[in-house]
């Protein structure tokens, strides 16, 4: 029968399935599903979704022995003593039940309704015809095959069966073993030693010499590995809040496993495939637009599960102890240095690959590998879970390589909405190195080399340390996300806060990047639009005494940065609702105003010109567009509206603008008569120290000083989040919390000391420097370093899943090319997936005469500098706060 007609036949096979007819067990129907097909395209392409869902609801008997049938199968072979003797016990008929199974269970999983069959048919005990058994059965058989033979009418009796394990934990059991089965997924051993040999597959962790391997056998791991996938991910189809509660079965099985030899063989071949992996060493320019690699998918495969094991935390039984997960057990138990840099160097050389792309002189002629979020997960695994692995990274410096690659993902995806959960992600990476304070000391290091990074990550003249760089970096990641990132702001101070007691000789530029944030959290729209911002402002001011407070001398720029900006800390020690609605009414209308002089303007002039009014009302909405730098200003209440009005700016401050030199003249009057009103009697002319010392939780006095309505000076455009509404009772407990003393006591000390004319100036004199070196502070008492760490929940927990079942979910649609994916078109409920047109023919993806002759013009095109546009990734990823998966090429709904 050729290749077509066993298509034909294995496809109206298909359509028997879902017929009324119960198909019983033993039927000879059932083993045309793995003697036909002859790859996975087929029985992804024949076995098409709509088949299994008409089957699934109409006749799910059929279904039921459907999966009961093929289970039988892989167990028989797997025990069968010639397998895989390619004519009695062929290795085709167990991939082709791999297949199936493949196929078939995420369409069990989508159902609702199947939840209590899933728990009975794959996890409650069983009984199974025991050999004894099957020889009577086989007699049976025979006899009813007989020329007028006669069926007998016979039961079995009981001593015909015996106890078995759940079907769900033999299969498991079986998977793995074929993953270690000589002659299938490693070499042929002589005959008679045991055939499932628990050898690591490449050397590195645990293993020095490496087994030798065929493209066969790393094929059929990549079916055993995607089956194993297929079963965990039934973690897709419940709820991410739902998630970390409950479990999987199947993952919970697998990562408790007791036997110390299984775990280890599957655990180092995953990790020592994956880390292993070296495109570098053979690839050649413009391969991916040629083919695809296979060894890169066993890879993807062998990380996107080993990160299914390490990550998954074991829900707590009902009753007694919580099982151990062995896998994070053993990765955190590994010690070896060589080890840590096998580690390091498989991790860095996969994230190092989209940085190499930038800089190739070659445009498109290397593509960066798809597994990049993954290797950044595993990365994170590491750090969290095996603390010699942390200090190892540090103090041998491989750390500063890190932060660069981990702020270089962060900075590129900041404003793709489909990989936002890769940017949070990257942040809680940077967070938890940051809780080690010799990670902190080693940022003092001089960091060069900026010059061969790509421009997403590349700060414009930069001289400093690490410090300064992460410092930079972090604003950068703030004022370019447009709020996108406002979830992760208090985690991106927690690492400006960790680090900040180790900061030594903070450049200039860092210092006003420092004070610009703190501008932007002080000002009143951004501390009344939400009822948790007066956190983020804590937490900056605390970064700044820790600062002051333990390394002071080292910082002096930053002292002189802090001085420069005192009106900004003074005018918050007198800040009140109020004046803060006042403020912010004060600078709508100066935005009204220069936009409604700008429009009389625009009429002036065109009128001059003989411009009708019809043309000068269709140009003028153009015109304030592009010429008012202040329509473009954002107000947004969930983001720093960086670069508004009352934001500080170092450039104009010495020489403000003429149009606003009576605004601000005005303004600095009302401030200075209003700060005795704004201090009560019994408080005036105590110190800051003073008044901070006054009983936590105590209002020190009230700051409402009229019964002003608040509605007078919020406007539509500062409209607080929610129903969030701020008072003066709201106000007075947290604005007392503020830890100002450190700051203004350095400020009423130094400020004096230093020349009028220097804090003017953007760039620091040499005498302001020694200055304030020299100056000896009284009254601050260095607080205790507290380190902020990242803190995982439930909510939390079912986020980090729903990142990894989403790069998953986008990885297999690239292997897949859209069209045969594990779980493409099914109910996915842990995140949502965003369908999307498929993509047509590229001059990089040819399909014809044509596109080929173009691909060497979009290379000539693109050694032309024309603009700082980057290549985007296709690698999708998990949006935190939508669950969004975007899938480019699937063509289902």
């Amino acid at each position: 029968m050729g290749a077509s007609d066993s298509k034909l036949v294995f496809k109206q096979g298909i359509f028997k399935l879902s017929e009324p007819k119960v198909i019983p067990e033993d039927d000879p129907y059932w083993t045309s599903y793995w003697d036909l097909p002859e790859s996975a395209e087929d029985v992804f392409s024949l076995f098409a979704p709509a088949d299994i869902r008409r089957t699934r609801d109409n006749n799910f008997v059929n279904l039921e022995t459907l999966i009961r049938a093929v289970c039988t199968r892989i167990f028989l072979l797997r025990n069968h003593p010639s397998f895989p003797d390619p004519e009695i016990a062929p290795e085709k008929h167990i991939l082709n039940c791999i297949r199936v199974l493949t196929r078939v269970l995420p369409f069990i999983y989508e159902c609702d309704r199947l939840e209590e069959w899933q728990d009975q048919f794959f996890w409650a005990p069983r009984k199974r015809r025991s050999r004894r058994g099957e020889l009577v059965k086989a007699e049976v058989l025979f006899d009813e095959a007989k020329p007028g033979g006669e069926s007998p009418v016979s039961t079995d009796p009981p001593e015909n069966f015996e106890e078995a394990k759940p079907l769900a934990e033999e299969l498991l059991d079986t998977l793995t073993d074929l993953l270690f089965f000589s002659g299938f997924t490693l070499p042929q051993v002589q005959s008679g030693k045991n055939r499932v040999t628990y050898s690591i597959w490449q050397s590195g962790v645990g293993c020095n010499m490496p087994v030798a391997s065929t493209k066969e056998y790393e094929s059929n791991r990549s079916e055993i590995l995607r089956l194993l996938l297929a079963i965990t991910g039934k973690s897709m189809y419940t709820p991410p809040n739902i998630l970390p509660v409950k479990g999987v079965k199947a993952i919970t099985y697998f990562a408790t496993c007791p036997d110390k030899q299984v775990v280890l063989s599957v655990l180092c071949s995953l990790l020592n495939t994956t880390l292993k992996y070296n495109p570098a060493n053979w690839r050649v320019p413009y391969d991916h637009v040629v083919y695809r690699d296979p060894k890169q998918i066993l890879v993807t495969y062998c990380l996107q599960f080993l990160l299914v094991l390490l990550l998954y935390p074991v829900p707590d039984p009902e009753n007694g102890q919580t099982p151990k997960n062995f896998y994070r057990h053993f990765f955190g138990r590994l010690h070896r240095p060589q080890d840590f840099q096998f580690l390091t160097d498989g991790m860095a050389r996969v994230l190092k690959q989209p940085v190499q792309v930038h800089s190739s002189y070659l445009p498109g002629s290397q593509k960066s590998l798809k597994w990049a979020p993954e290797m950044i997960m595993l990365y994170w695994e590491a750090l969290q879970c095996n603390k010699r692995f942390r200090s190892f990274v540090i103090d041998t410096d491989r750390a500063h390589d890190f932060v660069i690659l981990i702020l270089f993902y962060a900075l590129e995806n900041k404003n793709d909405p489909s990989k936002q959960g890769i940017v949070r992600m990257c942040v809680f990476v940077l967070q938890t190195m940051s809780v080690e304070p010799n990670f902190g000391r080693s940022l003092k290091k001089a960091f060069e080399g900026q010059e061969s990074l790509p421009n997403s990550v590349r700060v414009p003249n930069f001289v400093g340390t690490y410090a300064d760089y992460l410092v930079i970096s972090i604003f950068n990641l703030i004022t370019g996300s447009k709020g996108k990132l406002d979830t992760i702001y208090p985690a991106l101070m927690a690492i400006i806060n960790n680090i900040a007691p180790y900061i030594e000789n903070l450049s200039l530029s860092a210092s006003s990047k420092l004070l610009q944030l703190f501008n932007s959290i002080s000002s009143p729209s951004f501390l009344l639009a939400n009822e948790t911002n007066h956190a983020l402002l804590q937490s900056l001011l605390e970064s700044m005494n820790a600062i002051i407070e333990h390394r002071y001398k080292e910082n002096p720029k930053f002292i002189y940065a802090v001085i420069r900006s005192k009106h900004r800390f003074e005018a918050l020690r007198t800040f009140t609702l109020e004046s803060a609605q006042e403020e912010i009414g004060r600078l709508n209308q100066a935005r009204k105003d220069h936009r409604d002089d700008l429009t009389s303007d625009f009429n002036v002039r065109n009128s001059r010109h003989g411009n009708s009014p019809e043309t000068i009302r269709s140009l003028n909405g153009n015109n304030q567009r592009q010429s008012s730098p202040l329509s473009d200003v954002p107000e947004d209440s969930n983001a720093f509206a960086i670069g508004d009005d009352e934001d500080f700016d170092e450039d104009n401050e010495a020489h403000p603008p003429r149009s606003q030199a009576s605004a601000q003249g005005s303004r600095t009057a009302s401030l200075s008569s209003s700060i005795d009103d704004a201090v009560p009697l019994q408080l005036r002319g105590m110190s800051e120290k003073a008044r901070g010392k006054m009983p936590v939780g105590q209002p020190s006095f009230s700051r409402q000083n009229s019964t002003t309505s608040i509605n007078s000076y919020w406007t539509a455009s500062h409209q607080p989040t929610g129903n969030f509404m701020p008072s003066a009772e709201w106000v007075e407990t947290w604005l007392a919390e503020l830890p100002l003393h450190t700051i203004m006591t350095v400020i009423s000390e130094v400020s004096p000391r230093l020349p009028a004319r220097d804090t003017q100036n953007s760039s620091a004199a040499n005498s302001s420097l020694s200055v304030i070196h020299d100056t000896q502070i009284h009254g601050i008492e260095p607080s205790p370093i507290r380190v902020q760490l990242f803190e995982w929940s439930p909510l939390s927990l079912g986020w980090y899943e729903s990142l990894l079942w989403g790069f998953i979910f986008a990885a297999e649609m690239v292997v897949s090319k859209g069209t045969v994916g594990v779980w493409n078109g099914t109910s996915i409920k842990l995140f949502r997936v965003q369908e999307a047109p498929a993509e047509g023919p590229t001059l990089l993806a040819p399909r014809g005469a044509v596109d080929a002759v173009g691909t060497s013009i979009v290379q000539r095109i693109g050694s032309l500098n024309l603009g700082s546009t980057q290549p985007q990734s296709e690698q999708g990823g998990a949006n935190e706060s939508t669950g969004t998966i975007r899938n480019p090429a699937s063509r289902e709904a």
